[in-house]
């Protein structure tokens, strides 16, 4: 716990643009939460950005478009501790520590290591090796009760839980071991052209995922090129792997349950399904949207949060560095 409250982490790289599945599966989920009750750090993460090659400029539009869209979600900069990771040297620095408390053979086990090589073959690099450990310096710095995780990224909280219980086992007390949190919104929503797949930003077919900055026609579009299936009928069913996405996302968009969602479909076609989740996706975002670009807009606002949230996430993750490089050995700092 920090300050009273129980802490929370979670980030996203800064890489590509938002989907809609990042920000129904995440960001809709992390504005939910009470400020009163949790101690919030939401990380544009850049460092791990990196173990794929960037374009230097881009990357640096893509990490503030990020943080913009963090706050025109809904998070309020002044409530919750945003910031870019690579403005915490904390972060680099606890990593390494942790990286002399992990074994080689729990890394050879990261499915995520095995992926990424696959896709990226000309560039299997050690950052993407040791991916995981900084993972666990981003979580345990902030002395995390609790982190936001899909089913893809359970397999890390596991190791950064794992590293947290050697190293106190050995030096005591210093990191709190970290749960995984549950939010209540779209961790299910999928790919439009894939829906067995869940929907990603990386996806090479671009209609196959909702972008969150996706002009309303072009969000039309995907949605009536969404794979279905051939039978006409509109159910809830995991043989229906279409229908029970869209029909996952206008849950969550619109807050309604599956029950009434069927009962107000019932008997109708594909493609009034189709356009009605369709609709209530653009109303959904166009808000969202247009703060986003009033944000982009405001310079001086923005760079004011930049410099305030890293000093605030730096004051913590510092205390807990301090803490683990004294428990190691190193040297105390002369002030």
């Amino acid at each position: 716990m920090l300050d009273g409250k129980k802490s929370l982490f979670s980030g996203m790289q800064a890489t590509g643009t938002l989907t809609l599945g990042n920000y129904l599966g995440a960001l809709k989920n992390w504005v939910s939460l009470d400020p009163e009750e949790y101690k919030c750090f939401y990380g544009i993460m850049d460092l791990h950005s990196i173990t794929v090659r960037q374009d230097p400029a881009e990357l640096r539009r893509r990490a503030r478009d990020l943080l913009c869209l963090y706050i025109a979600a809904g998070l309020d900069p002044e409530k919750n501790c945003i910031f870019y990771q690579s403005h915490v040297s904390a972060h680099a620095e606890l990593a390494w520590i942790l990286n002399c408390f992990t074994y080689m053979g729990e890394m050879n086990r990261m499915t995520q290591f095995k992926d990424k090589a696959a896709r990226h073959a000309d560039n299997i690099n050690t950052g993407l090796f040791t991916y995981p450990v900084l993972m666990a310096a981003d979580i345990l710095l902030y002395q995390a009760d609790f982190v936001p995780v899909g089913e893809d990224q359970k397999q890390h909280l596991e190791i950064t839980r794992d590293i947290a219980m050697r190293f106190n086992s050995i030096y005591g007390d210093v990191f709190t071991i970290p749960e995984v949190y549950r939010g209540k919104l779209g961790d299910r929503i999928k790919s439009l052209q894939d829906p067995t797949k869940k929907m990603s930003k990386s996806d090479e077919n671009p209609n196959a995922s909702i972008l969150l900055l996706d002009e309303p026609e072009v969000i039309m579009r995907k949605f009536r090129k969404a794979v279905t299936d051939s039978d006409g009928e509109i159910a809830y069913s995991e043989s229906k792997p279409g229908i029970k996405n869209l029909l996952d996302i206008y849950c969550a968009v619109t807050g309604c349950s599956v029950e009434e969602a069927l009962n107000e479909f019932g008997g109708l076609g594909y493609g009034t399904l189709k356009s009605r989740v369709a609709e209530a996706v653009v109303a959904e975002l166009e808000p969202l949207q247009q703060r986003f670009r009033d944000l982009c807009k405001n310079k001086d606002y923005i760079n004011t949060v930049i410099k305030n949230n890293a000093e605030q996430a730096s004051y913590y993750a510092t205390k807990t560095l301090r803490k683990a490089q004294k428990k190691v050995g190193f040297p105390e700092r002369i002030r």
